[in-house]
């Protein structure tokens, strides 16, 4: 509702008051002006009156004017004397004495721009109050944004900072609009023709963020309006995966312990006929509501749950969820700040096989560490077994390891300035052909003969065996 107070606060309108500080808490329902003598056929309450006093000769003129507003319940009068002169005292006496509050409007301020102001305050309103009932009939984030859009004359879409559209349909651009939200310094943003405005959670950061997104250019107060309400849809879908998650934390530790009550915990998630796959989440600063945050954008319908410094996630089974979700992630980078996030996802289980799934994801994030990049997703179906394995080996039990099965050759190596450590890496990835190590390498087979033998001398092995090839070749990936 709009008060004569608010007016009083609006520094373009310039209004003082002369009477009336009791009641500056009355409603505004529309601007009216008039030079009629007594104007009460005209009005049906809560309006501000505006007027020249272009009737006023007198005492009793201002009587009758007064008292057909006072009759009529206006909210206030709003008056301007010309010539600079200031307002009649028998004007403001008759105010007192029927309670109308008085204000004073400066003789250089039209009553157009007055009008104006209101009327497009109270427009605000009454759109406020419609889009307001689009809420509480509870008929969800698509009615609201259509009814949205409706209201401001421009298309309207919500976009999840993981690149997700979450209503309005189709959207070009968006993985760059998401970008250009994270990255500006101040919102809301006009960019690429859209207006950008955040919605978040009280307390929320930019991350967590929904990001209201309007065509064109429109006024903030108008987008921050629609986006306070988008935020209480946020609000609820927020509630409800807390809800859901509820079920998470007994699920995930179900199936990191192997519990025997696990079929139980799935069925009370709802999950207990489907194909899963188990996500484990950390990030560098050991920041688990961070990671907790990463995963619930970027995999809306996974249940998710913290365990110490780790995050786990549990969800449907999806073929392109790995691509999925590293689009996601390379979207909300640059929300990240200083942290690196790297993500471990298992193939594709069914019940049975979820403890292992859960060991299969936390040994795919392990090997993420060695890769680059803000942000690295490693999916249990794109690694080789040895590598899963060596993953579940301690750092330092790997690094000894190496040592003691090459360490004649690093050796050597560093002594001579040679480099049969590439060309052993290169004969086993080769499989052991002389040819074809040989033109990976560009020299002759004999030349490569000699360097094997060399590496076969210092090691003291026989790489026509293959236990003596397996070793070492786990032995160089363990670098």
């Amino acid at each position: 509702m709009l008060l004569l107070r608010t007016l009083l606060q609006m520094p373009e309108l310039r209004l003082s008051l002369h009477t009336g500080e009791d009641q500056l808490d009355r409603t505004v329902t529309r601007v009216y002006g008039t030079e009629l003598p007594d104007p009460s056929r005209y009005l049906s309450g809560g309006e501000l009156v505006l007027s020249g006093l272009l009737w006023h000769h007198g005492p009793q003129d201002s009587e009758t004017f007064v008292h057909s507003l006072a009759t009529a319940r206006v909210a206030g009068l709003a008056a301007s004397e010309t010539e600079n002169r200031a307002l009649p005292d028998d004007l403001v006496d008759a105010c007192v004495r029927h309670h109308v509050p008085l204000l004073e409007v400066p003789v250089d301020l039209s009553f157009a721009t007055i009008t104006e102001r209101v009327s497009m305050e109270l427009v605000g309103l009454s759109r406020h109050r419609r889009l307001l009932n689009v809420v509480a009939e509870g008929s969800g984030l698509p009615a609201l944004l259509l009814a949205g859009g409706h209201e401001l004359g421009a298309s309207c879409w919500v976009l999840s900072t993981a690149g997700r559209v979450v209503a309005g349909g189709e959207l070009p651009d968006r993985l760059a609009l998401v970008k250009e939200f994270l990255q500006a310094d101040r919102l809301p943003k006009t960019v690429k023709g859209v207006t950008l405005v955040p919605v978040s959670e009280r307390g929320g950061s930019r991350l967590t963020s929904w990001i209201l997104v309007v065509g064109g250019s429109v006024q903030p107060e108008a987008a921050a309006e629609l986006a306070s309400l988008v935020a209480l849809e946020r609000l609820r879908e927020a509630q409800g995966r807390q809800i859901e998650n509820r079920t998470a934390a007994p699920l995930v530790n179900a199936v990191l312990s192997g519990s025997a009550d696990l079929e139980s915990r799935l069925a009370a998630a709802g999950l207990e006929h489907d194909r899963l796959r188990v996500i484990s989440a950390v990030t560098s600063d050991q920041r688990a509501d961070l990671a907790a945050a990463v995963l619930e954008e970027a995999l809306p319908q996974a249940l998710v749950t913290p365990v110490g410094d780790t995050v786990y996630a549990v969800a449907k089974a999806g073929d392109s969820q790995p691509d999925e979700l590293r689009e996601a992630m390379r979207v909300m980078e640059p929300g990240l700040g200083s942290s690196r996030v790297l993500v471990g996802i298992s193939s594709p289980v069914t019940s049975r096989g979820l403890r292992g799934a859960a060991e299969e994801a936390a040994h795919a994030r392990r090997l993420g560490e060695r890769r680059g990049g803000r942000t690295c997703v490693v999916a249990g179906e794109e690694i080789a077994l040895h590598q899963l394995l060596l993953a579940g080996v301690p750092e330092e039990l790997r690094t000894s390891l190496r040592r003691r099965l090459l360490g004649p050759v690093l050796d050597y190596d560093a002594e001579h300035g040679s480099d049969l450590m590439g060309t052993l890496k290169v004969f086993l990835d080769c499989s052991g052909s002389w040819t074809a190590a040989a033109g990976k390498l560009h020299v002759h087979v004999n030349t490569l003969r000699y360097r094997v033998g060399r590496v076969e001398e210092l090691l003291g092995v026989d790489l026509a065996e293959f236990e003596a090839r397996v070793d070492l070749f786990l032995a160089l990936q363990a670098g």
